[in-house]
């Protein structure tokens, strides 16, 4: 099993399958709007321009269970990323990351990449995954680990084939 088995809806509703990004290196976040974390849009927005053309993505999955902070319905949350960051990475429909309704996809990445003691919750927003070539987990990085920390581990990934 890999992300490449899971099936997600995009912000615009249409369903596709993750074997989409087959052979790439993939960074899932959770995101959130109105966060203490948000300006990290600005840094994700980076690493995507800076690599995409060497096979990464950026995939953003914005959820409304820290706080309330993600109210807004899925259009609104595109405009808000991106007359505010220029986000042009994929967005995905509004998910839950924890609980009974949690989406498969993250229930798959907190169990192959455990938090602190191994717990497997996600804290907060902006709870980032790095997804190797071959869609098995790699790692998470904790809200607070800003994208551009991320960069070197994405760069030893890319220089990896598929």
């Amino acid at each position: 099993m890999s992300v490449y088995d899971f099936e997600v809806q995009t912000n615009k509703g249409e369903s596709v399958t993750l074997d989409e990004y087959k052979g790439k290196v993939l960074l899932v976040v959770n995101t959130a709007s109105k966060c203490g974390f948000t300006p990290q849009y600005k840094g994700l927005e980076s690493l995507y321009s800076e690599f995409k053309s060497e096979g990464f993505e950026v995939l953003g999955f914005p959820c409304n269970q820290f706080g309330k902070q993600e109210p807004g319905d899925d259009q609104e949350i595109a405009s808000f990323c991106d007359l505010n960051f220029g986000v042009s990475f994929p967005l995905f429909k509004k998910i839950d990351v924890n609980g009974d309704a949690q989406s498969p996809l993250f229930s798959y990445l907190k169990t192959k990449a455990p938090g602190i003691a191994g717990t497997t919750g996600v804290k907060w927003n902006f709870t980032k995954f790095l997804v190797g070539r071959d869609g098995q987990v790699l790692r998470r990085y904790a809200p607070k680990t800003k994208p551009e920390a991320i960069a070197a581990d994405i760069k030893v990934e890319l220089a990896k084939q598929a």
